[in-house]
């Protein structure tokens, strides 16, 4: 039988020791003093060892998220060349390819339009690592949206590319009166009116010549107007209008005369009728415009077909002095 353990005191005062009786709510109070303690100490362990010591998991967690960084940096330098082709694929597309073909750019606005609005990227504003990601994530979106531009500009040149000859028969490539039976004597630009009297757009460039002179269709296509003072063209006298295809458009005003009709298809070269002085003109000449995509530009720079480089030159010079028109 074991034997009971007892507790002793010494006693200063009888120099004995004497038995210690414990009560039962002392023994109840001191366990719970020592279990509770345990706790505390428990906790505080737990605690320290999770703020200055990491688990296994943890560290693994840590080198992955640490990876996905490198990756993600990765990723944003590749984006960043691919960006850099693609502004030179776009600046080639703009200045070379579509300048061959004669055609309008693709607008800035087209091409960086955005994607999406703000709230597309906020959901990474709540995340540790959200920067990095909203950052690369708004990359990769506008490459997206460039290339699938640069895709559909590609597709528009091909298509421009397989009609390359028909475009070239069509495109106003010559004079319309021959070089040595005409002469440029005013050119496009802001010019003073011989009959209104005050300055204003001379929207086409005058070329005199005798009456009678030919005058021909500077390329391929259909002719649209044909006849004395069409309705909507006052002023013009004699005119004939040209739709060549590929927004291209010629004017041929204050003629003597027509030898075509309205829908007859003719060739570069073509007579289309004679220099006159109809309308409201000073003089002998024909009055000539080249409008592209339905805005009227400069037609001395479609007088390359047929002139010298030196011929060229003269003709730009005399286009360019600002005197009074003929019409």
């Amino acid at each position: 039988m074991k034997k009971q353990r007892h507790t002793y005191r010494f006693n200063p005062h009888t120099l004995r020791y004497e038995k210690v009786f414990v009560s039962l709510r002392d023994r109840v109070k001191r366990i719970s003093f020592n279990v509770l303690l345990g706790i505390v100490i428990g906790v505080v362990a737990v605690i320290v060892g999770l703020q200055f010591m990491e688990a296994p998991k943890e560290r693994a967690l840590q080198r992955e998220v640490a990876q996905y960084k490198r990756q993600l940096r990765v990723l944003g330098d590749r984006v960043e060349r691919a960006e850099a082709v693609l502004a030179d694929l776009e600046e080639r597309d703009d200045v070379l390819y579509r300048t061959i073909f004669e055609s309008e750019p693709v607008s800035e606005a087209t091409r960086r339009s955005g994607i999406g609005g703000v709230e597309r990227y906020a959901e990474f504003d709540r995340m540790d690592n959200g920067q990095l990601l909203k950052q690369t994530t708004m990359m990769v979106d506008d490459l997206t949206k460039r290339l699938y531009v640069e895709s559909k500009s590609m597709d528009e040149l091909y298509s421009m590319a397989r009609t390359k000859n028909e475009r070239m028969a069509s495109m106003p490539a010559i004079m319309p009166v021959a070089k040595t039976q005409g002469k440029v004597i005013s050119g496009y630009g802001m010019r003073y009116h011989p009959i209104l009297k005050y300055r204003r757009l001379h929207a086409g460039i005058d070329i005199t010549a005798r009456p009678g002179t030919p005058i021909y269709a500077t390329g391929d296509g259909i002719v649209r107007v044909a006849g004395r003072n069409p309705q909507g063209y006052a002023g013009y006298g004699v005119v004939a209008v040209i739709d060549h295809g590929f927004g291209f458009q010629t004017l041929y005003a204050h003629m003597q005369g027509v030898k075509v009709r309205v829908g007859q298809k003719v060739k570069r070269g073509e007579q289309i009728g004679t220099v006159g002085s109809s309308g409201m003109s000073a003089g002998a000449h024909l009055h000539y415009e080249v409008i592209v995509n339905d805005r009227k530009v400069d037609p001395v720079y479609y007088f390359g077909g047929d002139l010298t480089p030196e011929e060229y030159e003269e003709v730009l010079e005399l286009a360019r002095q600002e005197n009074q028109s003929m019409s």
